[in-house]
C-alpha cells in the first residue's frame, strides 16, 4: 500500500488503509475529538487525516493508545472543568501553541474562566485566581509545563498538600499529553483551523 506523497506527511486516503489502519481512522473521525475543532485542522481539503493523527495511522497499535489516553485525560478528568481547561491554556501560552489557544479558549470560556483570566493565560500572566485548589493547580500546571532541571521533592509535596494525590497526577498527566501534543502540532506545521481557514 504506497501512500501518495504530499508535503512533510505521506497523505493516506481511507480506501487505501489496512484494517488495523481503517480502526484508529474510524476511532479518530467518530471519537470525542471529532465533535471539536481540532479534527478540521487536521484534515486536507478532501478530508483526509494529515499532520500527527495522519502520522500515527503509520503505527495503529501506538496512535490508539494515545488516541484512548487523550480522551481519558480530556473528557474523564476528575479535575474541575476550570482547572482542566487552565492547565491545557498553560501548556498553550508555555508552547505558543495557537493551535491549543483555538481550540480551548471557548472551552475555557465555557467552564466558567473570564475574559480577564483567559487574556492573563494567553499571555503567560497571573490569572489572579483566588481559589486556594485553582491557584496551586495553575502553578503546578506552569511548573509542569516549563520545568526546571530538577523537580525536587520538597515542590512536589506542596502541591500535593493542596491538591491532593489524585488531582495531582492527573494535572501531571493532562500536562504532559497536551504539552507533547502541542511538540507534534509544531513538528507537523499543523495551523489552527481559523489560520487555515483564512487560507495560511
Amino acid at each position: 500500500m504506497p501512500p501518495t506523497s504530499t508535503g512533510r506527511l505521506p497523505l493516506l486516503h481511507p480506501e487505501r488503509l489496512d484494517p488495523d489502519q481503517r480502526a484508529l481512522y474510524a476511532d479518530i473521525t467518530g471519537g470525542p475529538r471529532a465533535a471539536g475543532p481540532q479534527l478540521f485542522a487536521l484534515t486536507d481539503a478532501d478530508g483526509h487525516l494529515n499532520g500527527p493523527f495522519n502520522a500515527m495511522l503509520f503505527s495503529p497499535r501506538t496512535g490508539r493508545a494515545l488516541q484512548g489516553l487523550g480522551a481519558a485525560i480530556r473528557y474523564r478528568t476528575t479535575l474541575p472543568p476550570r482547572v482542566r481547561e487552565t492547565a491545557v491554556l498553560v501548556v498553550a501560552a508555555v508552547w505558543d501553541s495557537a493551535f491549543e489557544r483555538y481550540a480551548h479558549e471557548p472551552a475555557g470560556s465555557a467552564a466558567g474562566l473570564t475574559d480577564a483570566e483567559i487574556r492573563a493565560l494567553r499571555e503567560g500572566a497571573d490569572p489572579g485566581l483566588t481559589d486556594p485548589f485553582e491557584r496551586a493547580a495553575w502553578a503546578a500546571a506552569r511548573t509542569l509545563a516549563a520545568p526546571p532541571r530538577h523537580l525536587d521533592d520538597t515542590w512536589y509535596e506542596a502541591a500535593r498538600d493542596v491538591l491532593g494525590e489524585t488531582a495531582l497526577f492527573e494535572l501531571s498527566t493532562l500536562v504532559g499529553y497536551y504539552a507533547t501534543l502541542a511538540l507534534q502540532l509544531r513538528l507537523f506545521d499543523v495551523p489552527a483551523p481559523h489560520l487555515r481557514q483564512n487560507g495560511a
